[in-house]
């Protein structure tokens, strides 16, 4: 079992006690908008969250719009990260953290209604640190692909609390 101390253990932890209850996807979505404030400005509601396997929504409102009344750009992405930063930390073995290095993404159509971030990472073999890219879909409600985000992450052990910083 994973240590429950670390945060993709405590993630899921919370994922598994609050989702089965009545409004236990409402709790968690609260719950992840008071640990990442900037990524539940997007009001993230989690669909599915497995290690490896994160299914992620928004839902479009006046402020998350853009001058066009379409979700914003930047919205989307900060979806897809929490999409790919879920799944991936998720899936990490106790005593290893991903730190964000990199973003990139391609926007294919207007983003309305509600949109769907999905990613599913392949971890590399941690024996080594580096950093690895993976990606995250979001899709509309049709299943039309909006934008595809490439999330790119040093993976590595998480350092001793007493080492120099």
């Amino acid at each position: 079992m994973a240590n429950p101390t670390s945060p993709g253990a405590r993630l899921l932890n919370a994922w598994h006690t609050l989702s089965p209850l009545p409004g236990g996807r409402w709790m968690f979505t609260q719950l992840v908008k008071w640990m990442i404030p900037y990524t539940g400005s997007v009001s993230p509601r989690v669909e599915i969250l497995e290690p490896g396997y994160a299914k992620i929504s928004i839902t479009q409102r006046r402020a998350l719009e853009q001058h066009l009344g379409s979700i914003h750009a930047i919205a989307l992405m900060n979806v897809a990260e929490f999409a790919s930063g879920a799944a991936m930390t998720t899936a990490l073995p106790p005593g290893y953290r991903g730190i964000v290095t990199k973003m990139s993404i391609e926007y294919f159509k207007k983003a309305r209604g509600t949109v769907t971030a999905e990613s599913r990472p392949k971890l590399p073999d941690l024996t080594v640190e580096g950093e690895y890219d993976f990606t995250s879909e979001i899709t509309d409600q049709k299943g039309d692909l909006i934008a595809r985000a490439v999330v790119r992450w040093k993976l590595g052990p998480v350092p001793p609390k007493d080492a120099p910083k």
